[in-house]
């Protein structure tokens, strides 16, 4: 599951998968904006069925603290 995640995200962030580790602030990347939120926020949700309201959503800060709210919603 973690390898399809991180593909998720380096999809929604135009970013390859080797510059994506689980401790990574995503949120400091220079693709980071409020399009790759939104495009983030739906892949999860289509891919792992988990819908993140935007309050939860503003408080994760790496992919790892991402990877296990997915994980725990699931």
């Amino acid at each position: 599951m973690e390898e399809k995640f991180l593909e998720i995200i380096a999809d929604a962030l135009e970013v390859s998968v080797e510059e994506l580790s689980l401790g990574l602030n995503f949120k400091e990347l220079d693709e980071w904006d409020s399009l790759s939120q939104l495009t983030l926020i739906a892949e999860l949700d289509e891919n792992f069925g988990v819908t993140i309201p935007t309050s939860s959503f503003n408080q994760i800060t790496t992919l790892q603290e991402l990877f296990d709210y997915v994980n725990k919603n699931q």
